[in-house]
């Protein structure tokens, strides 16, 4: 006897569903505005209720949604076009139109990375990004204006630190939607006041003293990287 879809759409809740007693996932979460600036937080992705219209829906634990949300990083609004409600597992229809100031507009706006790549599914789907399990602890979450150009939105980027002493050498790659990476060349590292521009195969080396510093990665039309830490011998 072949499994009735009311059956199978049971079993793939429940697999969905967090174990019992686990504590929510806190990831590494950064809203990169259209201006380019950047607001990274460490955030808890517990279930959360959220306003849709006339509505309250529930973004379910270990969702990207929920992380958003909790992090406060400004007004939200969303669209659902499924049946959101106060059960998570109807939240795979929830869409983020506008963070802060900046909306959606045509084929242009908010979507999210989990690592390299773009997710297949909702913020709020019980699935999770990839269809394949929620959010993990440790993950780094990556919210982004897409300007959609050739089927694809603009390359992440992300930097890669070797340290010696008085200086570091960085790599900077850029990633497209499926998590393919290339060098990017005209990138602007920065170590506060101390910056420099990468080389046609993605690297510079900066001069740097010995002690902790922060990297970050940027280009025009690109999103920024996250910061990394390093400490230079």
């Amino acid at each position: 006897m072949k499994p009735r879809p009311l059956l199978l759409a049971c079993l793939a809740a429940l697999l969905a569903a967090p174990p019992a007693g686990a504590a929510a996932p806190a990831v590494r979460q950064m809203v990169v505005f259209r201006d380019g600036d950047a607001v990274t937080r460490t955030v808890k992705a517990k279930q959360v209720m959220v306003k849709v219209g006339r509505r309250r829906c529930a973004a379910g634990e270990g969702t990207a949604l929920a992380a958003l949300v909790r992090s406060g990083v400004g007004p939200l609004r969303l669209v659902d076009y499924g049946s959101c409600s106060a059960r998570p597992r109807d939240g795979a229809g929830l869409f983020v139109r506008a963070i802060g100031g900046d909306r959606n507009r045509g084929q242009n706006g908010w979507v999210y990375k989990v690592g390299r790549r773009g997710a297949t599914a909702g913020a709020a789907d019980p699935s999770g990004p990839f269809g394949r399990g929620r959010l993990k602890g440790g993950q780094r979450v990556t919210w982004f204006y897409c300007r959609l150009r050739d089927g694809g939105c603009q390359r992440t980027l992300e930097l890669e630190a070797s340290t010696e002493p008085g200086a570091v050498a960085v790599m900077v790659r850029g990633y497209d939607d499926e998590g393919n990476g290339v060098p990017v060349a005209g990138a602007t590292v920065s170590a506060g006041a101390v910056s420099g521009v990468t080389a046609a195969d993605g690297a510079v080396r900066l001069a740097l003293p010995a002690g902790s510093h922060r990297l970050v990665a940027a280009k025009d039309g690109l999103v920024r990287s996250f910061a990394e830490g390093i400490t230079v011998p």
